[in-house]
């Protein structure tokens, strides 16, 4: 949906396409703008009078209107004597009208903020640590729950892989790209690997394949064990063994997945049941890359239309209790990470529907081209 627009009364020129929502005139969409954004700052609900005295207009003229948008379903009266509030779908349509308009730009973000991120961030070296500072600078900048996520690519360049023993059958894999990102996982194998034995199959894939790609080093392990069966090739196989269930089986490696800031959730009126369930599906890790993935992946993007070409856009997904009922009433505003065509990671936070969506969304935009760009340069 795409709207162009000017905040006041009079001269407003409005285009909608494809709408759920029932076109607004000139003052409905002002005056909803107006009680979306009072209410962000103060979380009161919001009265007449004091949009009337904003507009300049009588307060009976914005009770007439206030009307027509409750009718409309974008504003609710929590209690009888109270003001109004915005609905999720009038959350919605001022989010779309942002997006549509000049205020949505990394640009536009407050020298002030900018400048948070830029020293938080300054010296940072590593995507994981990167990402990991992320999550921290967006919690204190929103207000809400940081997140960030280093995508599995398989397309990452190998710079070092090393194997340790842990303990009868269990042995450690950590591999280091040529980006920085470091990838562990613990492995069970069916035989019992000596320390030594570790060593030499760890020395051979160095040897063999520091500076091949993921899936080439799969690919060519595939080739050479069809191929390769003599006696000479036992520690090459015991090698190879060890990488594919390093890189595809054994016990799964999640993304490399950093969460902050989740006690800013708390103040907010919950009740304590949903509460205790949303803290602990965003203490979960799983819960969180289930939830990334489904509405920032590269096939969730895809099939949202999120070409390279948009790759700085800022996703508002608002209906997260589809995937994760725990998080009715949250909204994810959150962006991927694109570097040489490639997806890379997502940065985002996770809140309440009373936020600062302008700040927000210019924020996680920001620090976006600023992960992207810290890879490039890797």
């Amino acid at each position: 949906m795409l709207f162009r627009f000017e905040l006041s009364y009079t001269g407003m020129r409005i285009t909608l396409q494809n709408s759920s929502v029932p076109a607004l005139t000139p003052r409905q969409r002002a005056t909803l703008t107006a009680i979306v954004e009072q209410y962000v700052a103060t979380g009161e609900p919001v009265a007449s009078q004091g949009i009337a005295a904003l507009g300049g207009v009588s307060s009976a003229t914005v009770r007439n209107t206030m009307a027509e948008l409750v009718e409309l379903g974008l504003l609710e009266q929590p209690h009888t004597s109270a003001g109004r509030v915005p609905t999720a779908k009038a959350f919605r349509l001022h989010v779309e009208q942002l997006q549509g308009g000049d205020r949505i730009a990394s640009a536009m973000l407050p020298a002030q903020a900018r400048s948070h991120i830029d020293s938080t961030l300054q010296g940072v070296s590593g995507a994981d640590a990167f990402l990991e500072r992320t999550s921290q600078v967006l919690a204190v900048l929103s207000n809400g729950v940081g997140v960030a996520m280093a995508m599995n690519r398989e397309g990452d360049v190998l710079e070092h892989v090393h194997f340790q023993r842990l303990a009868q059958k269990r042995v450690l894999a950590v591999m280091v790209s040529r980006g920085g990102v470091v990838r562990d996982r613990v492995l069970l194998v069916e035989d019992d690997v000596s320390g030594d034995e570790l060593d030499a199959a760890s020395r051979y894939l160095n040897e063999q394949f520091r500076g091949w790609t993921i899936s080439g080093v799969r690919a060519e392990i595939v080739r050479r064990t069809e191929t390769e069966r003599s006696e000479y090739q036992r520690m090459r196989q015991a090698a190879e063994e060890l990488w594919t269930a390093a890189t595809a089986g054994g016990v799964t490696r999640e993304p490399a997945v950093f969460v902050d800031g989740v006690s800013n959730l708390i103040d907010n009126s919950y009740d304590r049941p949903r509460l205790r369930e949303m803290l602990a599906a965003l203490e979960t890790k799983e819960r969180v890359i289930a939830l990334l993935h489904a509405y920032m992946g590269t096939e969730a993007l895809l099939r949202t239309a999120l070409s390279s070409a948009m790759a700085g856009r800022v996703r508002v997904v608002f209906n997260m209790e589809v995937h994760t009922p725990e998080m009715q009433g949250l909204v994810l505003v959150a962006a991927p990470v694109i570097s040489d065509g490639a997806q890379h990671g997502t940065v985002g936070v996770i809140g309440t529907q009373r936020m600062h969506y302008e700040n927000t969304i210019n924020t996680v935009q920001y620090v976006a081209q600023l992960f992207a760009e810290s890879q490039a340069a890797g």
